[in-house]
């Protein structure tokens, strides 16, 4: 069974593949946790959804564990911006290896036989390796855009995803919204009937 999201897109999301990719794992309250990318047929819809691989690609666990390995380390990268701090840089040369990893164009190959010709990769490889460079591209793009002073992390305990922030906006749902507004009521009454 495929997980849905248990909460709308992020604000910004939906311009930022990067941002929608690093909200795939999902904490919730009760100790809950959601990961969009849990599992190799997960992953294939979630790429195919996002038009980064047909529906039937197949995908198999080693390229689950890839981008769930890219998504820690965007995911990293963003902390580390929000942070102001200094990013690691096994996420810097994880989000450069996979944009390198994928040619521009056909490669020249020579066959003994017919001589030289241009071909692209193995299709299978070229389709993780075109969504990881896809999704690092996104995460560059967007980590080196003006956008990025506006790159926060929800302010609702314990949610994990980032956001866009617009305004006063510090959540990355309305649900976390409510939940932080009547935790700071809760506090209210409680501090008031104490004292």
């Amino acid at each position: 069974m495929i997980a849905e999201p248990p909460l709308p897109p992020a604000p910004g999301a939906d311009a930022h593949l990067a941002l929608d990719f690093a909200n795939t794992a999902i904490a919730l309250p009760g100790g809950q946790y959601v990961d969009l990318l849990g599992t190799p047929p997960a992953v294939n819809h979630w790429l195919t959804a996002h038009d980064l691989a047909p529906a039937n690609a197949d995908v198999q666990e080693m390229c689950a564990t890839q981008l769930r390995a890219l998504r820690e380390h965007v995911r990293s990268l963003f902390a580390a911006r929000i942070a102001g701090a200094p990013a690691l840089p096994a996420a810097v040369d994880a989000v450069n290896s996979a944009l390198t990893s994928v040619p521009s164009a056909a490669l020249l190959r020579w066959d003994d036989t017919t001589g030289p010709y241009r071909a692209t990769p193995c299709p299978t490889n070229q389709i993780l390796e075109h969504a990881l460079a896809t999704i690092s591209a996104s995460a560059a793009d967007l980590l080196t855009s003006p956008e990025a002073e506006a790159l926060t992390a929800c302010d609702a305990t314990p949610c994990n995803r980032f956001l866009i922030r617009h305004g006063r906006r510090h959540w990355c749902s309305t649900r976390c919204g409510d939940r932080v507004r009547a935790a700071r009521a809760y506090a209210r009454r409680t501090q008031s009937a104490a004292g």
